[in-house]
């Protein structure tokens, strides 16, 4: 009988050989070609299950996209739970770091995050989706600013817009920079930084 394949299966493996290609050579280095070759496939079989190269590489930002939300959510609930009010300095200093590069894992998210913003400069038919990314980044971090505000942890008068983008700023500062230098601003170093700018939010004005 002929192997019964699993066509999103398929897909997703075709998406982490174009995140791992990524990682490694940059958005250019990922033709149809050097993907299969990572995924182990014949190039027939990845054209089998994309009708382009755009194909692939928006589903992988979108695989990329869903491995972050995933990773966050946990976070996001328990620090918008009622109950939490007595832990939600604590609770958001651990959502905000889920987008910094403190360990292999994030750091190789932050990379492919990196790349893929930078190519959709160039390239049309990504930045559709690279802006989503970024956006819904900013949605978790108003969402998180307004639940603190309501909880009466920050400032009524507090600028939320203003502050979301600050703060978006902020993450996609310190990622860029640590990625680029790990060896400078260490883990430590990156959560001091958040720790404090979190610190000023919630100062009652000058």
């Amino acid at each position: 009988m002929p192997k019964i394949v699993d066509p999103q299966a398929r897909r997703r493996t075709v998406a982490e050989a174009v995140l791992r290609v990524v990682c490694r050579e940059g958005v250019e280095g990922a033709s149809l070609r050097n993907v299969a070759d990572e995924a182990g496939l014949a190039i027939g079989s990845v054209r089998h299950y994309f009708s382009d190269h755009d194909e692939v590489m928006i589903f992988a930002m979108s695989e990329l996209s869903a491995r972050i939300e995933y990773r966050v959510g946990s976070h996001a609930e328990r620090l918008l739970d009622p109950e939490a009010a007595g832990e939600r300095a604590a609770r958001a200093e651990e959502l905000l770091a889920e987008f910094l590069p403190l360990d292999d894992e994030r750091r190789e998210e932050g990379m492919l995050w990196q790349a893929f913003t930078n190519a959709a400069r160039t390239r049309p038919e990504l930045r559709p989706h690279a802006v989503e990314l970024e956006a819904g980044m900013r949605a978790l971090l108003m969402r998180m600013l307004r639940g603190g505000q309501e909880a009466g942890s920050l400032p009524d008068d507090l600028d939320l817009e203003l502050e979301t983008l600050r703060l978006s700023a902020l993450l996609d500062g310190l990622t860029l920079q640590a990625t680029l230098e790990p060896e400078r601003l260490t883990p430590d170093i990156l959560r001091n930084v958040l720790r404090r700018h979190l610190q000023t939010l919630r100062q009652d004005g000058p």
